[in-house]
């Protein structure tokens, strides 16, 4: 097997031309980074772990695990209306899946076109990281800027705002139920917004100063709207029929089924937001310049609790908790 800095030189890190000009005074070969900030901007930092048979299945293509690590913890750059600018990775890599040489470096391959490729998306710069061998598992770490005393939080909800979500919801937990049954082919809708999920960094920018909160659709809807309404201190009323479900959610799962993901599932990886009723329209405006709809679910309260929703349907999404596919 190649060496670790062999793997991290050859198809992780980009080149120190590259790095001098994205903010990097000091790259990879050290012992840390030197990041240069924006004057006035406040750092955005958060770091998720993407786990073999957890988070993602062990054979997925590796480019889809490379995008999918990065996406998920630039999602949560998203969720605060920074934009990306570093990060960070620490990749497990089990030396007992490969046959041989040829191998880890088809496999490297791909995992590294997948995460660059999203890196490149968003002007994102991986500045460091680290190879070492164990069950796979991906660690990001990802760093943004945003203008000092502008970021989205969970906590500015307030009783009479609005509840959106920017996109359409279902697709991860659509995706996940049609690999578990050996759908394969990528170009699927739902398998995409499983597997290779896009972060809404640009729609987290157009919705500064407008959201009242914010946070990202990970754990899916309802469990992460109770993380929002316990940091606003708010209820909720949610319409379930207004719900925007992916595409070919319903045809596959059926409708029940399909209103389920989008309230649980998980792994949507969309914006959920309040605003004041007089901000929807400039919002809707500001993301359908960016092909994206904002869609109002439901309106905060100030009883605490969410109605409109049965409470069969408040569980939250918990790991493949049916078992891996």
């Amino acid at each position: 097997m190649l060496a670790e800095f062999d793997l991290i030189r050859r198809y992780l890190m980009p080149s120190q031309k590259r790095l001098a000009t994205d903010g990097v005074a000091l790259g990879s070969g050290d012992d840390a980074a030197l990041l240069i900030p924006q004057a006035g901007h406040q750092l955005a930092v958060s770091v998720d772990t993407s786990v073999v048979n957890v988070h993602f299945p062990h054979d997925a293509p590796s480019f889809a695990i490379g995008h999918r690590a990065l996406a998920v913890a630039l999602s949560d750059l998203a969720a605060m209306g920074a934009d990306a600018r570093w990060c960070f990775m620490a990749l497990t890599l089990d030396q007992r899946t490969f046959s041989n040489d040829t191998a880890i470096h088809s496999w490297m391959a791909g995992f590294g076109q997948g995460f660059h490729g999203l890196c490149q998306r968003h002007a994102a710069t991986l500045a460091g990281g680290d190879v070492t061998s164990g069950e796979l598992a991906v660690g990001v770490t990802v760093m943004g800027e945003l203008p000092a005393g502008r970021a989205l939080t969970r906590a500015g909800a307030r009783p009479g705002d609005v509840i959106a979500v920017t996109g359409e919801l279902g697709g991860g937990g659509g995706g996940l139920a049609l690999w578990k049954r050996g759908e394969r082919d990528l170009e699927h809708p739902l398998l995409r917004r499983y597997l290779l999920p896009e972060p809404r960094l640009a729609a987290g920018v157009a919705l500064r100063g407008l959201a009242s909160a914010a946070m990202d659709i990970s754990d899916g809807l309802l469990a992460d709207l109770g993380h929002l309404r316990e940091a606003s201190g708010v209820g909720a009323i949610l319409d379930k029929e207004a719900l925007p479900l992916a595409e070919g959610l319903e045809g596959a799962l059926g409708r029940e089924d399909a209103q389920q993901a989008a309230l649980s599932g998980g792994d949507d990886y969309e914006l959920l937001v309040t605003l004041a009723p007089g901000d929807v329209a400039h919002a809707q405006h500001q993301l359908s310049e960016q092909g994206l709809a904002l869609t109002v679910i439901g309106q905060c309260t100030e009883a605490l609790g969410v109605q409109g929703i049965a409470p069969a349907h408040h569980a939250g999404w918990q790991h493949f908790n049916e078992g891996t596919p």
